[in-house]
């Protein structure tokens, strides 16, 4: 098996540590705490960069026993997580957030993100190594979390897993139903069907970014964008790109992505985590069928200027049955052009379109396909931000578990609350190339 994931046990029994590798030792599980040293201090506190937040203090205390462990993140695992100032970031806040760099933090930092036919062949290679070498590198910073029976917190473990599966495994584990009092419900997860869509998928894609900036020393470094509305085929599912497959659906043997395994395959089962990250169980290789099923097509030039026309960020009931919603055109629950119809279209089209673990969506995010098409995605959520002048106040209040605008993207370290991810990209440190998209009018 390829994962390189390593079935060593950082933590069991009743101990609750999630992702920070340095906050699963004995004391931290023992005092919920994650507060990691930086320069000698907890959060940097002596540096000034940040301070350890009590979150039963600023939220109240939760009962958390029969409920889903992801609940007001990032309660369910620690009761305290470092809060950063200013421009600081990351667990222990020894980084810079996402649009800054330099060693406090003071130099503004905005990168380009380009499509991916506009890279250069030396370009697209790069890009090409650093995601296969993100594949087969322990992550040093995070382990995931597996179990299974996620009604027990006896049988929670926490394994390694390399930088590329962490990326998966968090879109795998945003995607499991939510558990309360004891009874899961599919309506909506933390990452779907719902108004944290497209800024959670923002910040899982800084997330990766982030991280392979880190591992290859190359702080310049972009992930690209698929723009596939003019398309009548995949043109990147070939040799010279994300590679091309066989009758079967296999990738051949030529391209960087054949060996890849897709870590949390199988297993389904509501109440497991990704069993199959553990050594002793299987995972399946890599799929992909582009355009095989005959109901599927790529979503069109016109599907995303329609998209684009609807002002009004999100609608109630806030879920897959919103009319009259961006956010719920741009996921793909309705017919954009008149935006009350229920039909599958723009992002959930394409996965489909694509098939084999693209269209298991919980796993999608394997294939490095994924990364491309919900940069396009963010890139679509950024020309509209731009369009309608969106802020934070424009994300609605709403009830649903995960959804909230002050709840904190889950399970990302440190808190960054849904409504803060509705700004412009440039917040964020970085933009798209060809933002000049032909308006079709407003609704």
């Amino acid at each position: 098996m390829l994962l390189l994931l390593l079935s060593l046990t950082l933590a069991i029994g009743s101990s609750h540590g999630q992702f920070p590798r340095v906050c699963l030792t004995e004391d931290a599980q023992l005092n919920k705490t994650c507060c990691p040293l930086w320069n000698g201090s907890p959060c940097g506190r002596n540096a000034k960069r940040g301070v350890c937040v009590d979150w039963m203090a600023r939220r109240g205390s939760k009962d958390t026993q029969y409920y889903d462990d992801r609940l007001n993140w990032p309660q369910g695992h620690f009761a305290f997580t470092c809060e950063c100032f200013g421009n600081y970031g990351g667990f222990n806040c020894g980084k810079c957030k996402p649009g800054y760099s330099g060693d406090k933090c003071g130099i503004r930092k905005t990168v380009v993100r380009k499509e991916i036919r506009e890279l250069s062949v030396l370009e697209r290679r790069r890009f090409f190594s650093y995601l296969n070498l993100a594949k087969y590198t322990i992550s040093k910073n995070y382990v995931i979390l597996v179990t299974g029976d996620r009604h027990h917190r006896s049988t929670y473990k926490f394994i390694n897993a390399t930088i590329y599966d962490i990326f998966a495994w968090i879109h795998y584990y945003a995607m499991k139903p939510i558990l309360v009092n004891s009874t899961f419900t599919s309506k909506t997860n933390y990452a779907h069907a719902g108004p944290a869509f497209p800024g959670w998928h923002r910040r899982l894609l800084l997330f990766l970014e982030s991280e392979i900036q880190e591992l290859m020393g190359d702080e310049d470094f972009t992930l690209p964008y698929f723009d596939w509305s003019h398309e009548k085929n995949c043109s990147v599912c070939t040799e010279d790109f994300l590679g091309s497959t066989d009758l079967q659906g296999n990738i051949i043997s030529s391209s960087y992505f054949a060996s890849w395994g897709a870590i949390c395959s199988g297993y389904s089962y509501a109440d497991a985590y990704c069993r199959s990250a553990e050594k002793r169980f299987p995972v399946e290789n890599l799929l992909r069928k582009p355009g095989r099923d005959p109901v599927t097509r790529i979503p069109t030039y016109l599907d995303v200027q329609h998209t684009l026309k609807w002002k009004t960020f999100d609608t109630e009931p806030f879920d897959s049955t919103s009319k009259y919603s961006f956010r719920n055109c741009l996921e793909g629950f309705l017919n954009p052009m008149d935006g009350k119809s229920e039909d599958e279209n723009m992002h959930n089209m394409f996965h489909d379109y694509i098939g084999g673990t693209m269209a298991q969506i919980p796993i999608s995010g394997n294939d490095p396909i994924f990364i491309i098409h919900h940069a396009y995605i963010d890139k679509l959520f950024e020309v509209w931000i731009r369009k309608y002048n969106a802020t934070p106040e424009m994300y609605p209040e709403n009830n649903h578990l995960g959804h909230q605008p002050l709840e904190c993207a889950m399970p990302f370290f440190p808190c960054m609350t849904n409504n803060h991810l509705l700004q412009p990209s440039t917040v964020f440190g970085y933009e798209y190339t060809h933002m000049d998209l032909t308006d079709i009018g407003q609704s």
